[in-house]
């Protein structure tokens, strides 16, 4: 009798923010992310340079939750989750453990666009969502093995979810979503007149 299992699985975490920590406002956190973006003329000069479409605080802000109060509590919560999702993933942690390493704010407008990329020296990866107008850019994943597929045929249009090449996730306004680093990932182009706003993160393994 044949039997057919699937092995090396890809795990991919979705949760609410509130979930864990001590509450965040949406409302108040999409205020926070405008505010702290029309302040970083660094982030902004960088953004013009490199031809980043809209705004991120990624190369110009590593102070983001003691700069906002609001921060330091969507800091709570991701530990959370991030410790969740590594428990899940039956990670051997030894005495250490998983710590933020990076967080940044993503501002996206009509046209605006994050191609494909992964997270290297990271351990997980993740995004917080703030602002997304109906319609808006959802996260694409990729499966890790496509540049390995050499001569297969493609996948039906209909294989199930998880079989497909690409498969895209449509997270709301305070979902978190968590992957490890290793994921290659894009935000297709915005095309609604409304900005998409997010907050991504990395984590490390902390030194002993």
């Amino acid at each position: 009798m044949s039997q057919i299992e699937s092995l090396f699985v890809t795990r991919i975490y979705r949760a609410e923010l509130n979930e864990f920590g001590p509450g965040v406002d949406p409302d108040e956190l999409e205020a926070s992310c405008y505010g702290i973006a029309e302040d970083d003329e660094a982030g902004q000069d960088w953004c013009e340079e490199n031809g980043y479409p809209g705004y991120t605080s990624y190369a110009s802000l590593t102070d983001l939750g003691w700069r906002s109060p609001i921060f330091a509590d969507v800091i709570k919560a991701l530990d959370a989750h991030v410790a969740a999702f590594a428990e899940d993933l039956e990670f051997d942690l030894a005495d250490r453990k998983l710590e933020l390493e990076d967080l940044w704010i993503n501002i996206l407008p009509e046209g605006g666009m994050h191609s494909s990329h992964l997270h290297p020296q990271s351990v997980i990866s993740g995004t917080t969502y703030v602002s997304m107008p109906e319609g808006t850019s959802s996260l694409k994943l990729e499966d890790p093995r496509s540049g390995r597929l050499m001569a297969a045929p493609p996948r039906k249009k209909d294989a199930r979810r998880d079989l497909q090449t690409f498969v895209y996730m449509e997270p709301k306004v305070g979902d978190v979503l968590l992957w490890e680093s290793w994921l290659r990932h894009e935000v297709p182009m915005n095309m609604v007149e409304d900005d998409r706003v997010s907050v991504s993160f990395n984590y490390k393994w902390a030194a002993e």
